[in-house]
């Protein structure tokens, strides 16, 4: 119904209830007064009435959403109409007609708020049918719960039917909340939606905290039910985001702590109106450490990479994000082997600050070519460090692994040789030089997460080699804060570690990934092809010797490690060529396993 319409419909049905108050009222009262006077009453209260319900606005409300708020307008609305009709009434005969006046008084008001508790309760009648809509279970009745299910009782287009509650505050379980019952707690969440037949789960809690969501998301997932859940508080408080518009509950929900935080102030200091140059800018890192950085408008930042279309890819998207912000963006196509041409660019950009996100990183395709880890992980790092030294970089920072901690694998040999370069360059050079590790990247290219995903949409099944196989995870934005944390917080020598939190165990992602994707894990299954060379099961992010428990940056810690003799590495650098496959990967693993001398380590965490 149009608003004109509405608004003509009201004025008629208002003016019959006029009416019929008052000759309702006449009729009760036996009311002997003269015509004349009864009739200057009715016509003032006909007037009145519509200027006074005009002026409060309450011909533009909509009824059906109507609440206390619009109660307490009808009733002054309707006391003013009454007593403005009082007032002429004795202005013009002298006489008030108060027992009359009062018995219209309260005729006018039942039928004025009946009549909208009636518009309220049929609109309401023909939208709340659930017809062919999805029962819907809503985890959390609070305001944001209670929000949403008042826009979902009273929107028919939506496919969702709320039927119950379910909240762990003890003083609302057994009560209805809009006709919705609250029917228990989130550990009765497999019992509700079976005794509810639930065929849709909504998370309306938007202040919940990571380990608070997967926990809640572990109960949903036993269900056969979809899970969804309500927009974050800060979007829902601007408005940018309804209550009803839901999102399927993601990965990165189910890590299960906090992402770290940025100090803006450290990094602008050395990041902003200065020269940044990444390597590996075409990579999952390397492009989202550009993104980052671009947000702290540097004067010049330099995405320089091997592969041409994916550095053309990140030139165009950042050119268009930032067009309008002064920042300078220049690419340069470069391999890291080829140490004239990184001189050459270093001399050419004479960058403040380097971030070296190049590296080669999957375990199985490194261990059958062990020659090219060692061209891109140890070759390119040192060439690359030599040149940031020689230019006079202020800040380099070196992006490293878990898998550098004990290594088994010849990529995690190769980076904890480059984390050793790293730390003797710092101690012969100008420039700081650190460098960051961490676990495995949600959604990076190959990880596992892309994997499952393509395993799932073909229907299975997911390959997982081990049952109890568990990983360390973070967000590539997470990854990507993190290094650019690192380059504030940078001394020179350290290696930055993540709190990476709880690891995860694999087989559970596989599953949670499957539910997620709305199928049984029995549909999808789950096939175990046993370990891959150089994986382990369990990873580390710091070897026992180098835990201390001092923390001055929250959920970053920092390890000084031991003595480096480059000579080893120069010397597998010079001969890696000369050497078999399994020769080499032999001495990789040695050198990078030898400890010379106990670590003196810091820690940096909240």
């Amino acid at each position: 119904m149009t608003y004109r319409r509405r608004f003509w419909l009201l004025i008629i049905l208002d003016s019959v209830i006029v009416a019929a108050a008052v000759g309702g009222s006449v009729w009760l009262l036996g009311e002997s007064a003269a015509p004349s006077s009864i009739m200057l009453l009715a016509l003032s209260l006909f007037v009145l009435h519509h200027i006074f319900f005009l002026f409060y606005k309450l011909y533009k409300k909509a009824w059906e959403y109507a609440s206390i708020g619009e109660l307490v307008m009808i009733a002054k609305a309707a006391a003013l109409t009454i007593g403005g009709t009082a007032l002429l009434q004795w202005i013009a005969f002298g006489d008030m007609h108060v027992r009359l006046l009062t018995v219209i008084g309260m005729m006018h008001m039942m039928l004025i708020g009946g009549s909208r508790l009636v518009w309220r309760v049929v609109r309401g009648s023909f939208s709340r049918q659930s017809g062919k809509r999805k029962r819907t279970l809503i985890v959390g009745a609070g305001s944001a719960g209670t929000m949403l299910v008042r826009q979902l009782l009273n929107n028919s287009d939506t496919e969702l039917y709320p039927v119950a509650f379910v909240d762990d505050d003890a003083y609302k379980q057994e009560l209805d909340i809009m006709g919705v019952p609250v029917a228990g707690t989130v550990s009765q969440i497999v019992a509700k939606a079976s005794q509810y037949k639930v065929d849709n789960i909504v998370i309306a809690i938007p202040s919940l905290s990571k380990k608070q969501l997967y926990n809640i998301y572990t109960e949903c997932a036993k269900t056969n039910a979809k899970t969804q859940i309500i927009p974050k508080l800060e979007d829902l408080a601007t408005g940018r985001i309804a209550v009803t518009q839901f999102r399927d509950v993601q990965v990165e929900d189910l890590l299960g702590r906090e992402p770290v935080e940025l100090d803006i102030e450290s990094i602008s200091e050395y990041v902003t109106r200065k020269v940044v140059l990444v390597t590996g800018a075409g990579g999952s890192i390397g492009s989202e450490v550009c993104r980052q950085i671009a947000r702290f408008l540097p004067e010049k930042l330099v995405v320089l990479g091997h592969g041409e279309n994916s550095i053309y890819a990140i030139e165009m998207e950042l050119k268009e994000m930032y067009k309008d912000s002064g920042v300078k963006f220049y690419t340069e196509i470069a391999d890291l082997q080829d140490a004239d041409k990184m001189n050459a660019v270093m001399r050419k950009h004479k960058p403040h600050v380097v971030y070296h996100a190049a590296a080669h990183k999957h375990v199985p395709l490194m261990e059958r070519n062990p020659e090219e880890a060692v061209k891109n992980n140890l070759i390119g790092t040192y060439n690359a460090a030599r040149a940031a030294s020689a230019s006079g970089v202020s800040t380099f920072v070196m992006i490293s692994t878990d898998k550098a901690v004990n290594p088994t694998s010849v990529m995690g040999a190769t980076k904890r040789l480059a984390e050793m370069i790293i730390q003797h360059m710092d101690g012969v050079s100008q420039t700081k030089f650190v460098a960051v590790r961490f676990g495995n990247v949600l959604g990076s290219r190959g990880s596992v997460i892309p994997l499952f995903q393509k395993q799932i949409a073909r229907g299975g099944p997911v390959t997982v080699t081990h049952p109890d196989m568990v990983r360390y995870f973070m967000t590539i934005p997470e990854a990507s804060r993190l290094v650019i944390q690192a380059g504030a917080l940078a001394r020179g020598g350290e290696i930055f570690v993540l709190d990476m939190g709880e690891p995860v165990n694999i087989t559970e992602l596989a599953q949670n990934m499957i539910r997620m994707s709305g199928f049984a894990v029995e549909d999808i299954g789950i096939e175990y092809t046993g370990i891959r060379p150089g994986e382990k099961l369990y990873e580390e992010m710091l070897k026992d010797n180098e835990m201390m428990e001092k923390q001055v940056y929250p959920k970053i810690y920092i390890g000084k490690a031991s003595e480096i003799h480059m000579e080893d590495i120069e010397g597998i650098m010079r001969e890696y060529g000369r050497m078999e496959q399994t020769e080499l990967r032999i001495s990789l693993l040695k050198i990078a396993n030898h400890v010379t001398a106990k670590p003196k380590l810091a820690t940096i965490s909240g």
